[in-house]
């Protein structure tokens, strides 16, 4: 998530990547401290089980994930594909902008695919967090990574 504004957003984004498996990035600077009240709360204990790796700046975040590999996928509003005609790779990185800006353009170019999620006429864009579960969830579908029931 790049330099999120809100902390329960965050929280409940980490509390996600616990529960189903997957490492979160976060991509300072944020518009709160890490260690904020409210994202301990939305994130409650799920926080401690989550594989979350804080970048300094974009870029630090850009060196990882090319060290990494894969596509840098980014979810807006602002796409003209939807989620569910795209075909997921499990070596996607999914990016989610700004809770009160979005992204800026040099993001938008750095992206691989530019992803939106097909909402009802008149609406204009979901939560970030409830966009993040959309996402991951079709991504994790479709690539047979869904965490198998106990």
């Amino acid at each position: 998530m790049l330099e999120p504004d809100i902390p329960q957003n965050v929280g409940t984004i980490l509390r996600l990547g616990a529960c189903m498996g997957v490492p979160i990035d976060v991509i300072e600077p944020c518009g709160f401290i890490l260690e904020d009240r409210r994202l301990r709360r939305a994130g409650m204990d799920y926080i401690a089980l989550s594989n979350m790796t804080r970048h300094r700046a974009w870029e630090d975040f850009r060196i990882a994930q090319a060290t990494r590999g894969g596509r840098l996928v980014l979810l807006t509003t602002a796409a003209t594909a939807d989620c569910y005609s795209f075909s997921f790779d499990p070596a996607d990185t999914l990016l989610l902008g700004r809770e009160s800006a979005g992204v800026p353009a040099a993001v938008h170019a750095a992206a691989h695919a530019r992803l939106r999620i097909p909402m009802a006429p008149g609406a204009r864009s979901l939560n970030v967090a409830l966009a993040a579960a959309m996402v991951l969830g079709e991504a994790l579908r479709q690539t047979g990574a869904l965490p198998k029931d106990p």
